[in-house]
């Protein structure tokens, strides 16, 4: 059966230089895709004058409907998937006053935790043995766990939080954002920053589960920051290129055969980091 690679939100910035490496390093087939099909099969036309085959798939992670068309694709097409890589994620600018902290906090939790998180709830049961895992997250939110109340942290950092509870939390800041009492609550005020500690705690969750339910496939799942990088969502101030920042997720989604760590890490500069 061939193999096959997944990469969310990879019409551009680190979603596509992650296809680009995959294409060069990955034997089987790299899938590019995106929510809007005209951008997805354009960045599918720079890849191919570059001399890669990458192929396209329409996904969009916000909407459920097309999560589970594009889990059924892969599952009828390949059996299931080797490398998922949920690359696909959102940010508000750091000075935009314009839009309200509770806007800010329903909108990009929904993105980068619970649309990534029902990727992950389609997506999970597909993967082959010795599949990879990859959740981009950012060192954004190691700093924001670092800056949650004593009783978050202690959750966040619990080897015993379920999945549920996490949701529960998440939920919970977005209640208390519309209210504005999430600091007084114990959070920080980074909408961002939460997404992506969320999205951190769920792979280690989720790495545990695979541990306990599914030993001998060897499944890896981890999350990693790519870094500080120069892409719409970041700016063109960030240090590293596309190409640099997409150099860990795919250290992360090319672990070899036989490897046993990282699991259910936070990993930058191939390093796995405190959490």
């Amino acid at each position: 059966m061939t193999k096959v690679a997944v990469v969310t939100g990879s019409n551009k910035g680190i979603g596509l230089a992650i296809v680009r490496a995959l294409c060069k390093q990955f034997e089987g087939e790299v899938y590019l895709t995106a929510r809007d099909t005209a951008r997805g099969e354009e960045a599918v036309k720079t890849l191919n004058s570059e001399g890669l085959k990458p192929k396209f798939q329409q996904l969009d992670i916000n909407d459920l409907n097309s999560i589970i068309k594009a889990a059924a694709f892969f599952r009828d097409t390949y059996g299931g998937v080797d490398i998922l890589v949920n690359n696909a994620g959102i940010a508000f600018k750091g000075k935009d006053w314009n839009t309200p902290f509770a806007v800010q906090a329903e909108v990009t939790l929904q993105t980068n935790f619970f649309d990534t998180r029902d990727m992950l709830t389609h997506f999970m049961p597909l993967m082959k043995a010795g599949g990879r895992v990859v959740n981009v997250s950012s060192f954004v939110g190691s700093q924001t766990l670092n800056k949650c109340s004593k009783e978050l942290q202690a959750r966040f950092r619990s080897e015993d939080i379920t999945e549920e509870e996490l949701v529960g939390l998440m939920k919970r800041f977005v209640e208390k954002a519309k209210t504005g009492q999430h600091k007084e609550d114990g959070w920080p005020e980074t909408a961002y920053g939460v997404s992506k500690t969320g999205l951190t705690t769920l792979s280690m969750i989720l790495a545990r589960r695979l541990s306990k339910e599914r030993p001998l496939d060897k499944i890896l799942l981890n999350a990693c920051c790519p870094g500080w990088v120069r892409t719409d969502m970041a700016g063109d101030k960030a240090p590293k290129s596309p190409e640099e920042g997409a150099i860990t997720p795919v250290y992360l989604a090319l672990l070899p055969p036989g490897a046993t760590e990282p699991h259910g890490r936070f990993v930058s500069d191939k390093e796995v980091q405190a959490w």
